[in-house]
């Protein structure tokens, strides 16, 4: 189902599961977005943010294989790329220098997501 607010948008997701990145990958292609990545490491993540891809917004797993996601977090910030975070983590397990940012408990709804981006 197209979601106007995600059309043509460009969302970056990043999460290490495959099964779930790619369905994630699915859900936001079917609602109208183009998916960057996924990707499923840090590195990944902050050398595609180096390379200057343009992107609308994010989605940014907690957890990457034991790492946080937090450097890709402050990428994204100084570059003022809106994002969310899905996690199963309790918010008071996020650091309070992220105590902004919108947490969506996984599985994620991309029209949730659009909401918590992009207000709509």
């Amino acid at each position: 189902m197209r979601d106007a607010s995600l059309q043509g948008r460009r969302i970056l997701i990043v999460e290490d599961l495959y099964f779930l990145a790619d369905d994630m990958r699915a859900d936001f292609e079917q609602a109208g977005a183009e998916v960057i990545g996924p990707v499923g490491r840090i590195s990944d993540a902050l050398d595609l943010l180096k390379s200057g891809v343009l992107l609308d917004g994010a989605v940014l797993d907690v957890n990457l294989a034991g790492e946080m996601s937090y450097p890709v977090a402050d990428a994204l910030r100084a570059r003022c790329v809106p994002f969310v975070f899905a996690t199963g983590y309790d918010a008071d397990a996020i650091p309070a220098a992220y105590a902004g940012v919108t947490r969506c408990i996984k599985p994620i709804e991309p029209a949730k997501i659009a909401k918590a981006l992009f207000g709509q």
